[in-house]
């Protein structure tokens, strides 16, 4: 009954793993064999389960499901390829198990084996006071062994912040030559408020849809700029048909990943279905721009066509993406018809009666068009798509990366360098930390004369706290050009540490390089205030 769902789980998730393991191995050229020999023993799909509830309150039980969230978010950015939360409630539903089922060694080994993933992590938690300690083991399930256990503990107040650390040994113990730090990792939750998190984390585990909302939106409303709330509630409001919260609620979700792309689809169909065709077209679009899939194009083409202009070009490129599906011919046959091309609109209407060969309203379309003196029909409307298929979205988001993996493995070591550099200064500018970072490394593995990813990692480690680090590597980029971004770091480091002369430096030689530069004018206003208190 469910075979066809660990089918598809089991080649999506193999696809990601490949091409992480293709990725790694471009960027990690001095150490490229371990990587892919790590890859092919092992594999990079992890199953993340809920982590027991050991404290004996209820009032913490929505902890366990905090945990898969954070650690799948942490562990994908390193490389990994955790499966999502819906892919385990979907797993645990056709093992006829309940949606909060905690399961034994023994049968989280036996699920894991199931799901074909190559680790699982599973862990507990516990509580003394204001403090609390998660302890978590790793199951390397092809080899059936399970790693001693890891820990982390802190106040209850920074609980994201101590399972940012948990990720980051977990990704030690997984790999033990990654380079990724532990700065890095807490600091990419170190803007999530606890109470907007926790409310986001009750809003997807409530049973009842009023309860779900009233989570989700109070969310939101304690931090605004929590894209998964925003895309749980987007979800519900669909649900609902409340068309126009859900395109507002899809709006706001942002990044580069699958609920992004995922939001701008159920954005379109949300607008689409409010009536406001244009906009569902520039929806539509932006998703067609990075993946151009046949469901996206095929939506695009209807937006386009419900506000009286042509379609055709694109439900003839989702006919060419997937011309197995029915409904693209019939929307071409429609839209041919609807610009006067008979002949080409009966033959594609003859593809899809060949697909449907009882569809009453296309036969009698087919009759009305063959004979103009039969009795016209209703004008028909095009068909919209109104699934995204995540699984497909995946695939092609795979095989993307793998064409980008192809072409940064043919650039010379310092074109390569340059151009993850450049793509990591584009997860920095976005606050992405530790996606810029692993960018950054992957360059400087690959040519280390480069200075744009020691002058990038120097701001990494100085947003992460890492003092000693941001020093290195901005005198490490000096060492092979100055730059006014480089001084810069160390102008700010100075400026925090009390050094107001070797402040004033820095800033000046930033200044010699861009004279322009706004942040090397606020470095020298701070040390003149500080001068000034100082004198009084």
């Amino acid at each position: 009954m469910y075979a066809h769902f660990f089918q598809f789980v089991r080649h999506t998730w193999r696809l990601v793993a490949i091409v992480l393991a293709a990725t790694l191995a471009v960027c990690s050229a001095a150490r490229g064999q371990d990587a892919a020999d790590s890859a092919k023993e092992h594999g990079r799909i992890l199953l993340v389960l809920p982590f027991d509830n050991a404290t004996g309150q209820p009032t913490l039980e929505w902890i366990r499901e905090a945990v898969p969230e954070i650690l799948s978010s942490r562990l994908a950015s390193a490389g990994y390829a955790p499966l999502s939360r819906a892919d385990r409630l979907y797993a645990l539903d056709h093992l006829g198990l309940p949606p909060g089922f905690q399961p034994s060694r023994a049968s989280a080994l036996k699920l894991s084996q199931t799901m074909d993933v190559d680790w699982i992590v599973l862990g507990s938690y516990q509580a003394a006071g204001t403090k609390i300690e998660a302890e978590a083991r790793i199951v390397d399930v092809p080899h059936l062994r399970m790693s001693d256990p890891i820990r982390a503990s802190g106040e209850m107040g920074n609980l994201i912040a101590l399972f940012d650390s948990l990720a980051w040994k977990l990704t030690k113990q997984l790999d033990p030559q990654f380079g990724g730090s532990e700065e890095t990792f807490v600091a990419a939750g170190a803007n999530l408020p606890l109470d907007a998190f926790e409310q986001y984390i009750r809003g997807i585990t409530e049973q009842d849809q009023a309860e779900r909302l009233r989570h989700l939106q109070e969310s939101v409303k304690l931090s605004p700029n929590i894209s998964a709330a925003w895309m749980a509630l987007g979800r519900e409001d669909y649900a609902e048909q409340q068309f126009e919260d859900a395109a507002t609620a899809f709006a706001k979700v942002t990044g580069n990943d699958a609920d992004a792309l995922e939001a701008g689809f159920y954005r379109g169909l949300s607008l689409m279905f409010s009536g406001n065709y244009a906009k569902a077209e520039i929806a539509f679009g932006g998703v067609a721009r990075v993946l151009p899939l046949a469901p996206v194009l095929n939506n695009e083409g209807v937006a386009i066509s419900r506000q009286g202009h042509d379609g055709t070009a694109l439900f003839r490129q989702a006919v060419a993406a997937d011309p197995t599906d029915a409904d693209y011919h019939f929307n071409l046959a429609v839209s041919l018809k609807r610009h006067n091309d008979v002949a080409g609109a009966i033959a594609e209407l003859a593809q899809y009666l060949k697909m449907r060969p009882t569809d009453s309203e296309a036969l009698d379309l087919d009759t009305a068009w063959k004979d103009p003196s039969a009795a016209s029909s209703a004008e028909p409307l095009e068909r919209i798509v109104r699934a995204f298929d995540a699984v497909a979205f995946r695939q092609a988001s795979v095989m993307m990366d793998q064409m980008e993996s192809t072409r940064l493995a043919a650039l010379t070591p310092e074109q390569r360098a340059k151009t993850l550099a450049s793509q990591a200064r584009d997860y920095l500018s976005r606050g992405l930390l530790r996606e810029a970072e692993r960018l950054y490394q992957a360059s400087v593995t690959a040519d280390g004369r480069v200075e744009d990813a020691h002058e990038g990692l120097a701001e990494v480690r100085e947003r992460t706290g890492d003092t000693a680090g941001a020093r290195k590597e901005a005198q490490a980029a000096l060492e092979l050009r100055p730059t006014a971004s480089a001084y810069l770091v160390l102008a700010r480091l100075e400026l925090s540490a009390g050094h107001l002369d070797d402040a004033t430096r820095d800033a000046g030689e930033a200044l010699k390089l861009n004279p322009n530069s706004q942040a090397a004018q606020d470095v020298l206003r701070q040390v003149s205030a500080r001068q000034g208190q100082g004198k009084q």
